[in-house]
């Protein structure tokens, strides 16, 4: 990867206190909780017809020390109009949600994607193809911002809550907090990408 000029402001790290004065945003579009095989078929035909997504996932926090991390339980995917959360431990990715995963077309951009693969791959058997971490961009461009937050923060200008991070991601019903963190996560993601890509980092 080239290794390009990028302004100074954008190098630099964030403390805590300076994120915290920043606007709170989330996202305010369309949302779709995929739990039945129709909306999966529905969601992976939309989102085929984008070649970028946002990605993340959601797994239930362990508390006890020493126990095995759980499976992931969400996947989001992003759009530049919807964003689609998969519970997938309600409803196994199949009916072409491994093959979008496996797409080369298709880009999928996070943060940490590679521990997010490695609980995917657990559940079911994939190739990953054409994910972008973000992190590792920001990283090798001498970047002093690494996670999703921060990486608003310095990119956006805005700040992103965590406060549903440790919630019980493996409920049947998810709360309307669950899902709004959830698709936020996503959907910024996506946007850090494109905010790096005016940058000419990817």
């Amino acid at each position: 990867m080239t290794v390009v000029e990028i302004p100074e402001e954008h190098l630099r790290a964030f403390t805590k206190e300076e994120i915290n004065a920043l606007p709170l945003s989330r996202y305010e579009g369309p949302v779709h909780v995929v739990r039945t095989e129709k909306q999966r078929e529905a969601a992976v035909k939309a989102l085929r017809g984008d070649p970028l997504l946002g990605f993340d996932t959601e797994t239930r926090p362990v508390f006890k020390k020493g126990r095995k991390p759980n499976p992931p339980s969400l996947i989001q995917l992003a759009s530049a109009t919807d964003v689609y959360i998969f519970q997938i431990n309600l409803l196994p990715m199949d009916n072409g949600l491994l093959d979008l995963l496996s797409d080369k077309t298709v880009i999928k951009t996070g943060v940490s994607v590679h521990d997010d693969i490695i609980g995917l791959k657990k559940l079911a058997p994939f190739k990953p193809a054409n994910f972008i971490d973000l992190g590792e961009v920001s990283q090798k461009n001498k970047m002093q911002t690494h996670g999703l937050r921060n990486l608003a923060a310095n990119l956006l200008g805005f700040r992103i809550s965590k406060s549903a991070q440790c919630s019980n991601w493996a409920k049947e019903k998810l709360t309307k907090q669950q899902v709004a963190y959830a698709a936020t996560d996503a959907w910024v993601s996506r946007e850090i990408y494109l905010a790096m890509h005016e940058l000419g980092l990817v």
